[in-house]
């Protein structure tokens, strides 16, 4: 595979609670080495990231109600304009997962909707998360519909912190129903360049991956 392709799809990512300024600025500093898409961090880390990576084509994605998605559509909608404030141009919101088993689409609608029409003034992309190991296959399609209908640029298969990630099996159901239009993120448990692969050809256009430099390492990437 075109290294510089993978590279270009690569969400360099940490979410981890315990995540510290020096481990921030070392994911920034890769992320500028190996020219990947984004680096992909909770909101309290979107400025140092922003400040980092000025001058770069490295984009900054935030997450937005993370992890639970849990949060009102109104909170969601703040934190996502707080975060482009603060120099993020992506946004990777979870959606309310209780709502959509509840079969409450409305609510599920109106929060991807609060999100999307947050990001929209400044041009931010937004990914939604819809946590597929919690849901039925009935689930995904309509949490991709969703997605879809409210204008939302990518659907993303995990937070990974759920009880599974990504696999290649919901990669395909997702890209099936939003169509070659949208994009499609695989993310969590992807730590090697087989499961990249594996998932790039399920359908993913983007990946979100923490093993992103042993990743490229395999690829032949120094």
């Amino acid at each position: 595979m075109d290294t510089r392709k993978l590279t270009a799809m690569i969400d360099h990512t940490l979410l981890k609670p315990e995540a510290t300024t020096a481990q921030v600025e070392q994911l920034c500093n890769e992320a500028r080495q190996f020219s990947f898409a984004s680096v992909c961090v909770n909101p309290t880390h979107v400025q140092l990231c922003a400040r980092l990576l000025q001058g770069s084509l490295v984009r900054v994605c935030a997450v937005v109600g993370f992890p639970l998605g849990a949060s009102l559509p109104e909170v969601k909608a703040y934190e996502t304009q707080q975060a482009i404030r603060d120099g993020a141009a992506e946004i990777d919101m979870v959606i309310n997962i209780g709502a959509l088993k509840d079969k409450n689409t409305d609510l599920v609608a109106r929060d991807i909707a609060a999100v999307v029409n947050a990001a929209r003034a400044s041009g931010a992309l937004v990914k939604v998360i819809i946590e597929a190991a919690l849901l039925t296959d009935d689930e995904k399609v309509t949490a991709c519909q969703l997605a879809k209908d409210a204008g939302a640029d990518y659907v993303k298969t995990s937070t990974g912190l759920g009880p599974g990630g990504a696999t290649a099996q919901d990669v395909a159901l997702m890209r099936q129903i939003v169509g070659p239009e949208m994009g499609v993120k695989a993310a969590g448990g992807i730590r090697t360049l087989a499961d990249a692969q594996k998932m790039i050809e399920a359908g993913a256009t983007r990946l979100g991956v923490s093993a992103s430099v042993k990743i490229m390492a395999e690829a032949g990437v120094a």
